[in-house]
């Protein structure tokens, strides 16, 4: 009973879906009507503006995060669940919240708060490496897809030289396909070249 309730809470805490409240409660707006009618970080800068879109990234991110440290905490140490399956649970809620009717976001930010739990220098290599990757392409959703190589790249390396950590690599590729899912129309819109592009960087 202790994991299903653990897995739940996982899921939940993923289901929050940050851009709809904050947009909701503090602009009257339902982002879910405007722009790509995403419920993400991204889509949230675009309708909302920079002060609500860094505080709905940050809050995806944390959601990963919180979710991939709930095995810490006392009353589920017992349970022997593996963290990163809670922050796998944290980021299908935040692709499909039970709050806002399935309908959530692309896994990006939910998925970095993951690896900001679990391996906090691939985190920070991320940060760095989306903002560089972002300056030379303009496009968020192509920054993303090229992060997960990346990410892919780094727990390769990883493995063979400091740990072997097969649950890292495993995640990884689970994350990577979640995001190339999540980015079909994207993918479309790039060859296509009508993907939009950000203009504050």
């Amino acid at each position: 009973m202790t994991i299903i309730i653990l897995l739940l809470l996982a899921y939940l805490i993923g289901s929050i879906p940050s851009g709809l409240w904050v947009g909701k409660i503090f602009y009257n707006t339902d982002i879910r009507e405007h722009g790509s009618g995403n419920l993400g970080g991204t889509n949230t800068f675009r309708t909302l503006g920079k002060k609500a879109g860094l505080v709905v990234t940050i809050m995806d991110i944390l959601k990963g995060t919180a979710a991939t440290i709930l095995v810490s905490l006392p009353f589920f140490e017992a349970t022997n669940v593996h963290p990163l399956v809670l922050g796998i649970l944290a980021v299908i809620g935040h692709m499909y919240p039970v709050f806002a009717g399935f309908k959530g976001g692309k896994a990006v930010a939910t998925s970095g708060g993951i690896l900001l739990a679990y391996n906090w220098p691939l985190f920070v290599i991320l940060v760095i490496g989306f903002f560089i990757v972002l300056k030379l392409t303009k496009m968020v959703s192509l920054t993303s897809m090229i992060l997960s190589a990346i990410a892919l790249i780094y727990s390769i390396i990883y493995y063979f030289t400091i740990d072997n950590d097969w649950p890292l690599i495993a995640l990884i590729l689970l994350l990577s396909g979640f995001i190339f899912y999540r980015h079909r129309s994207n993918i479309k819109r790039i060859k296509e070249g009508t993907e939009p592009k950000v203009k504050w960087i």
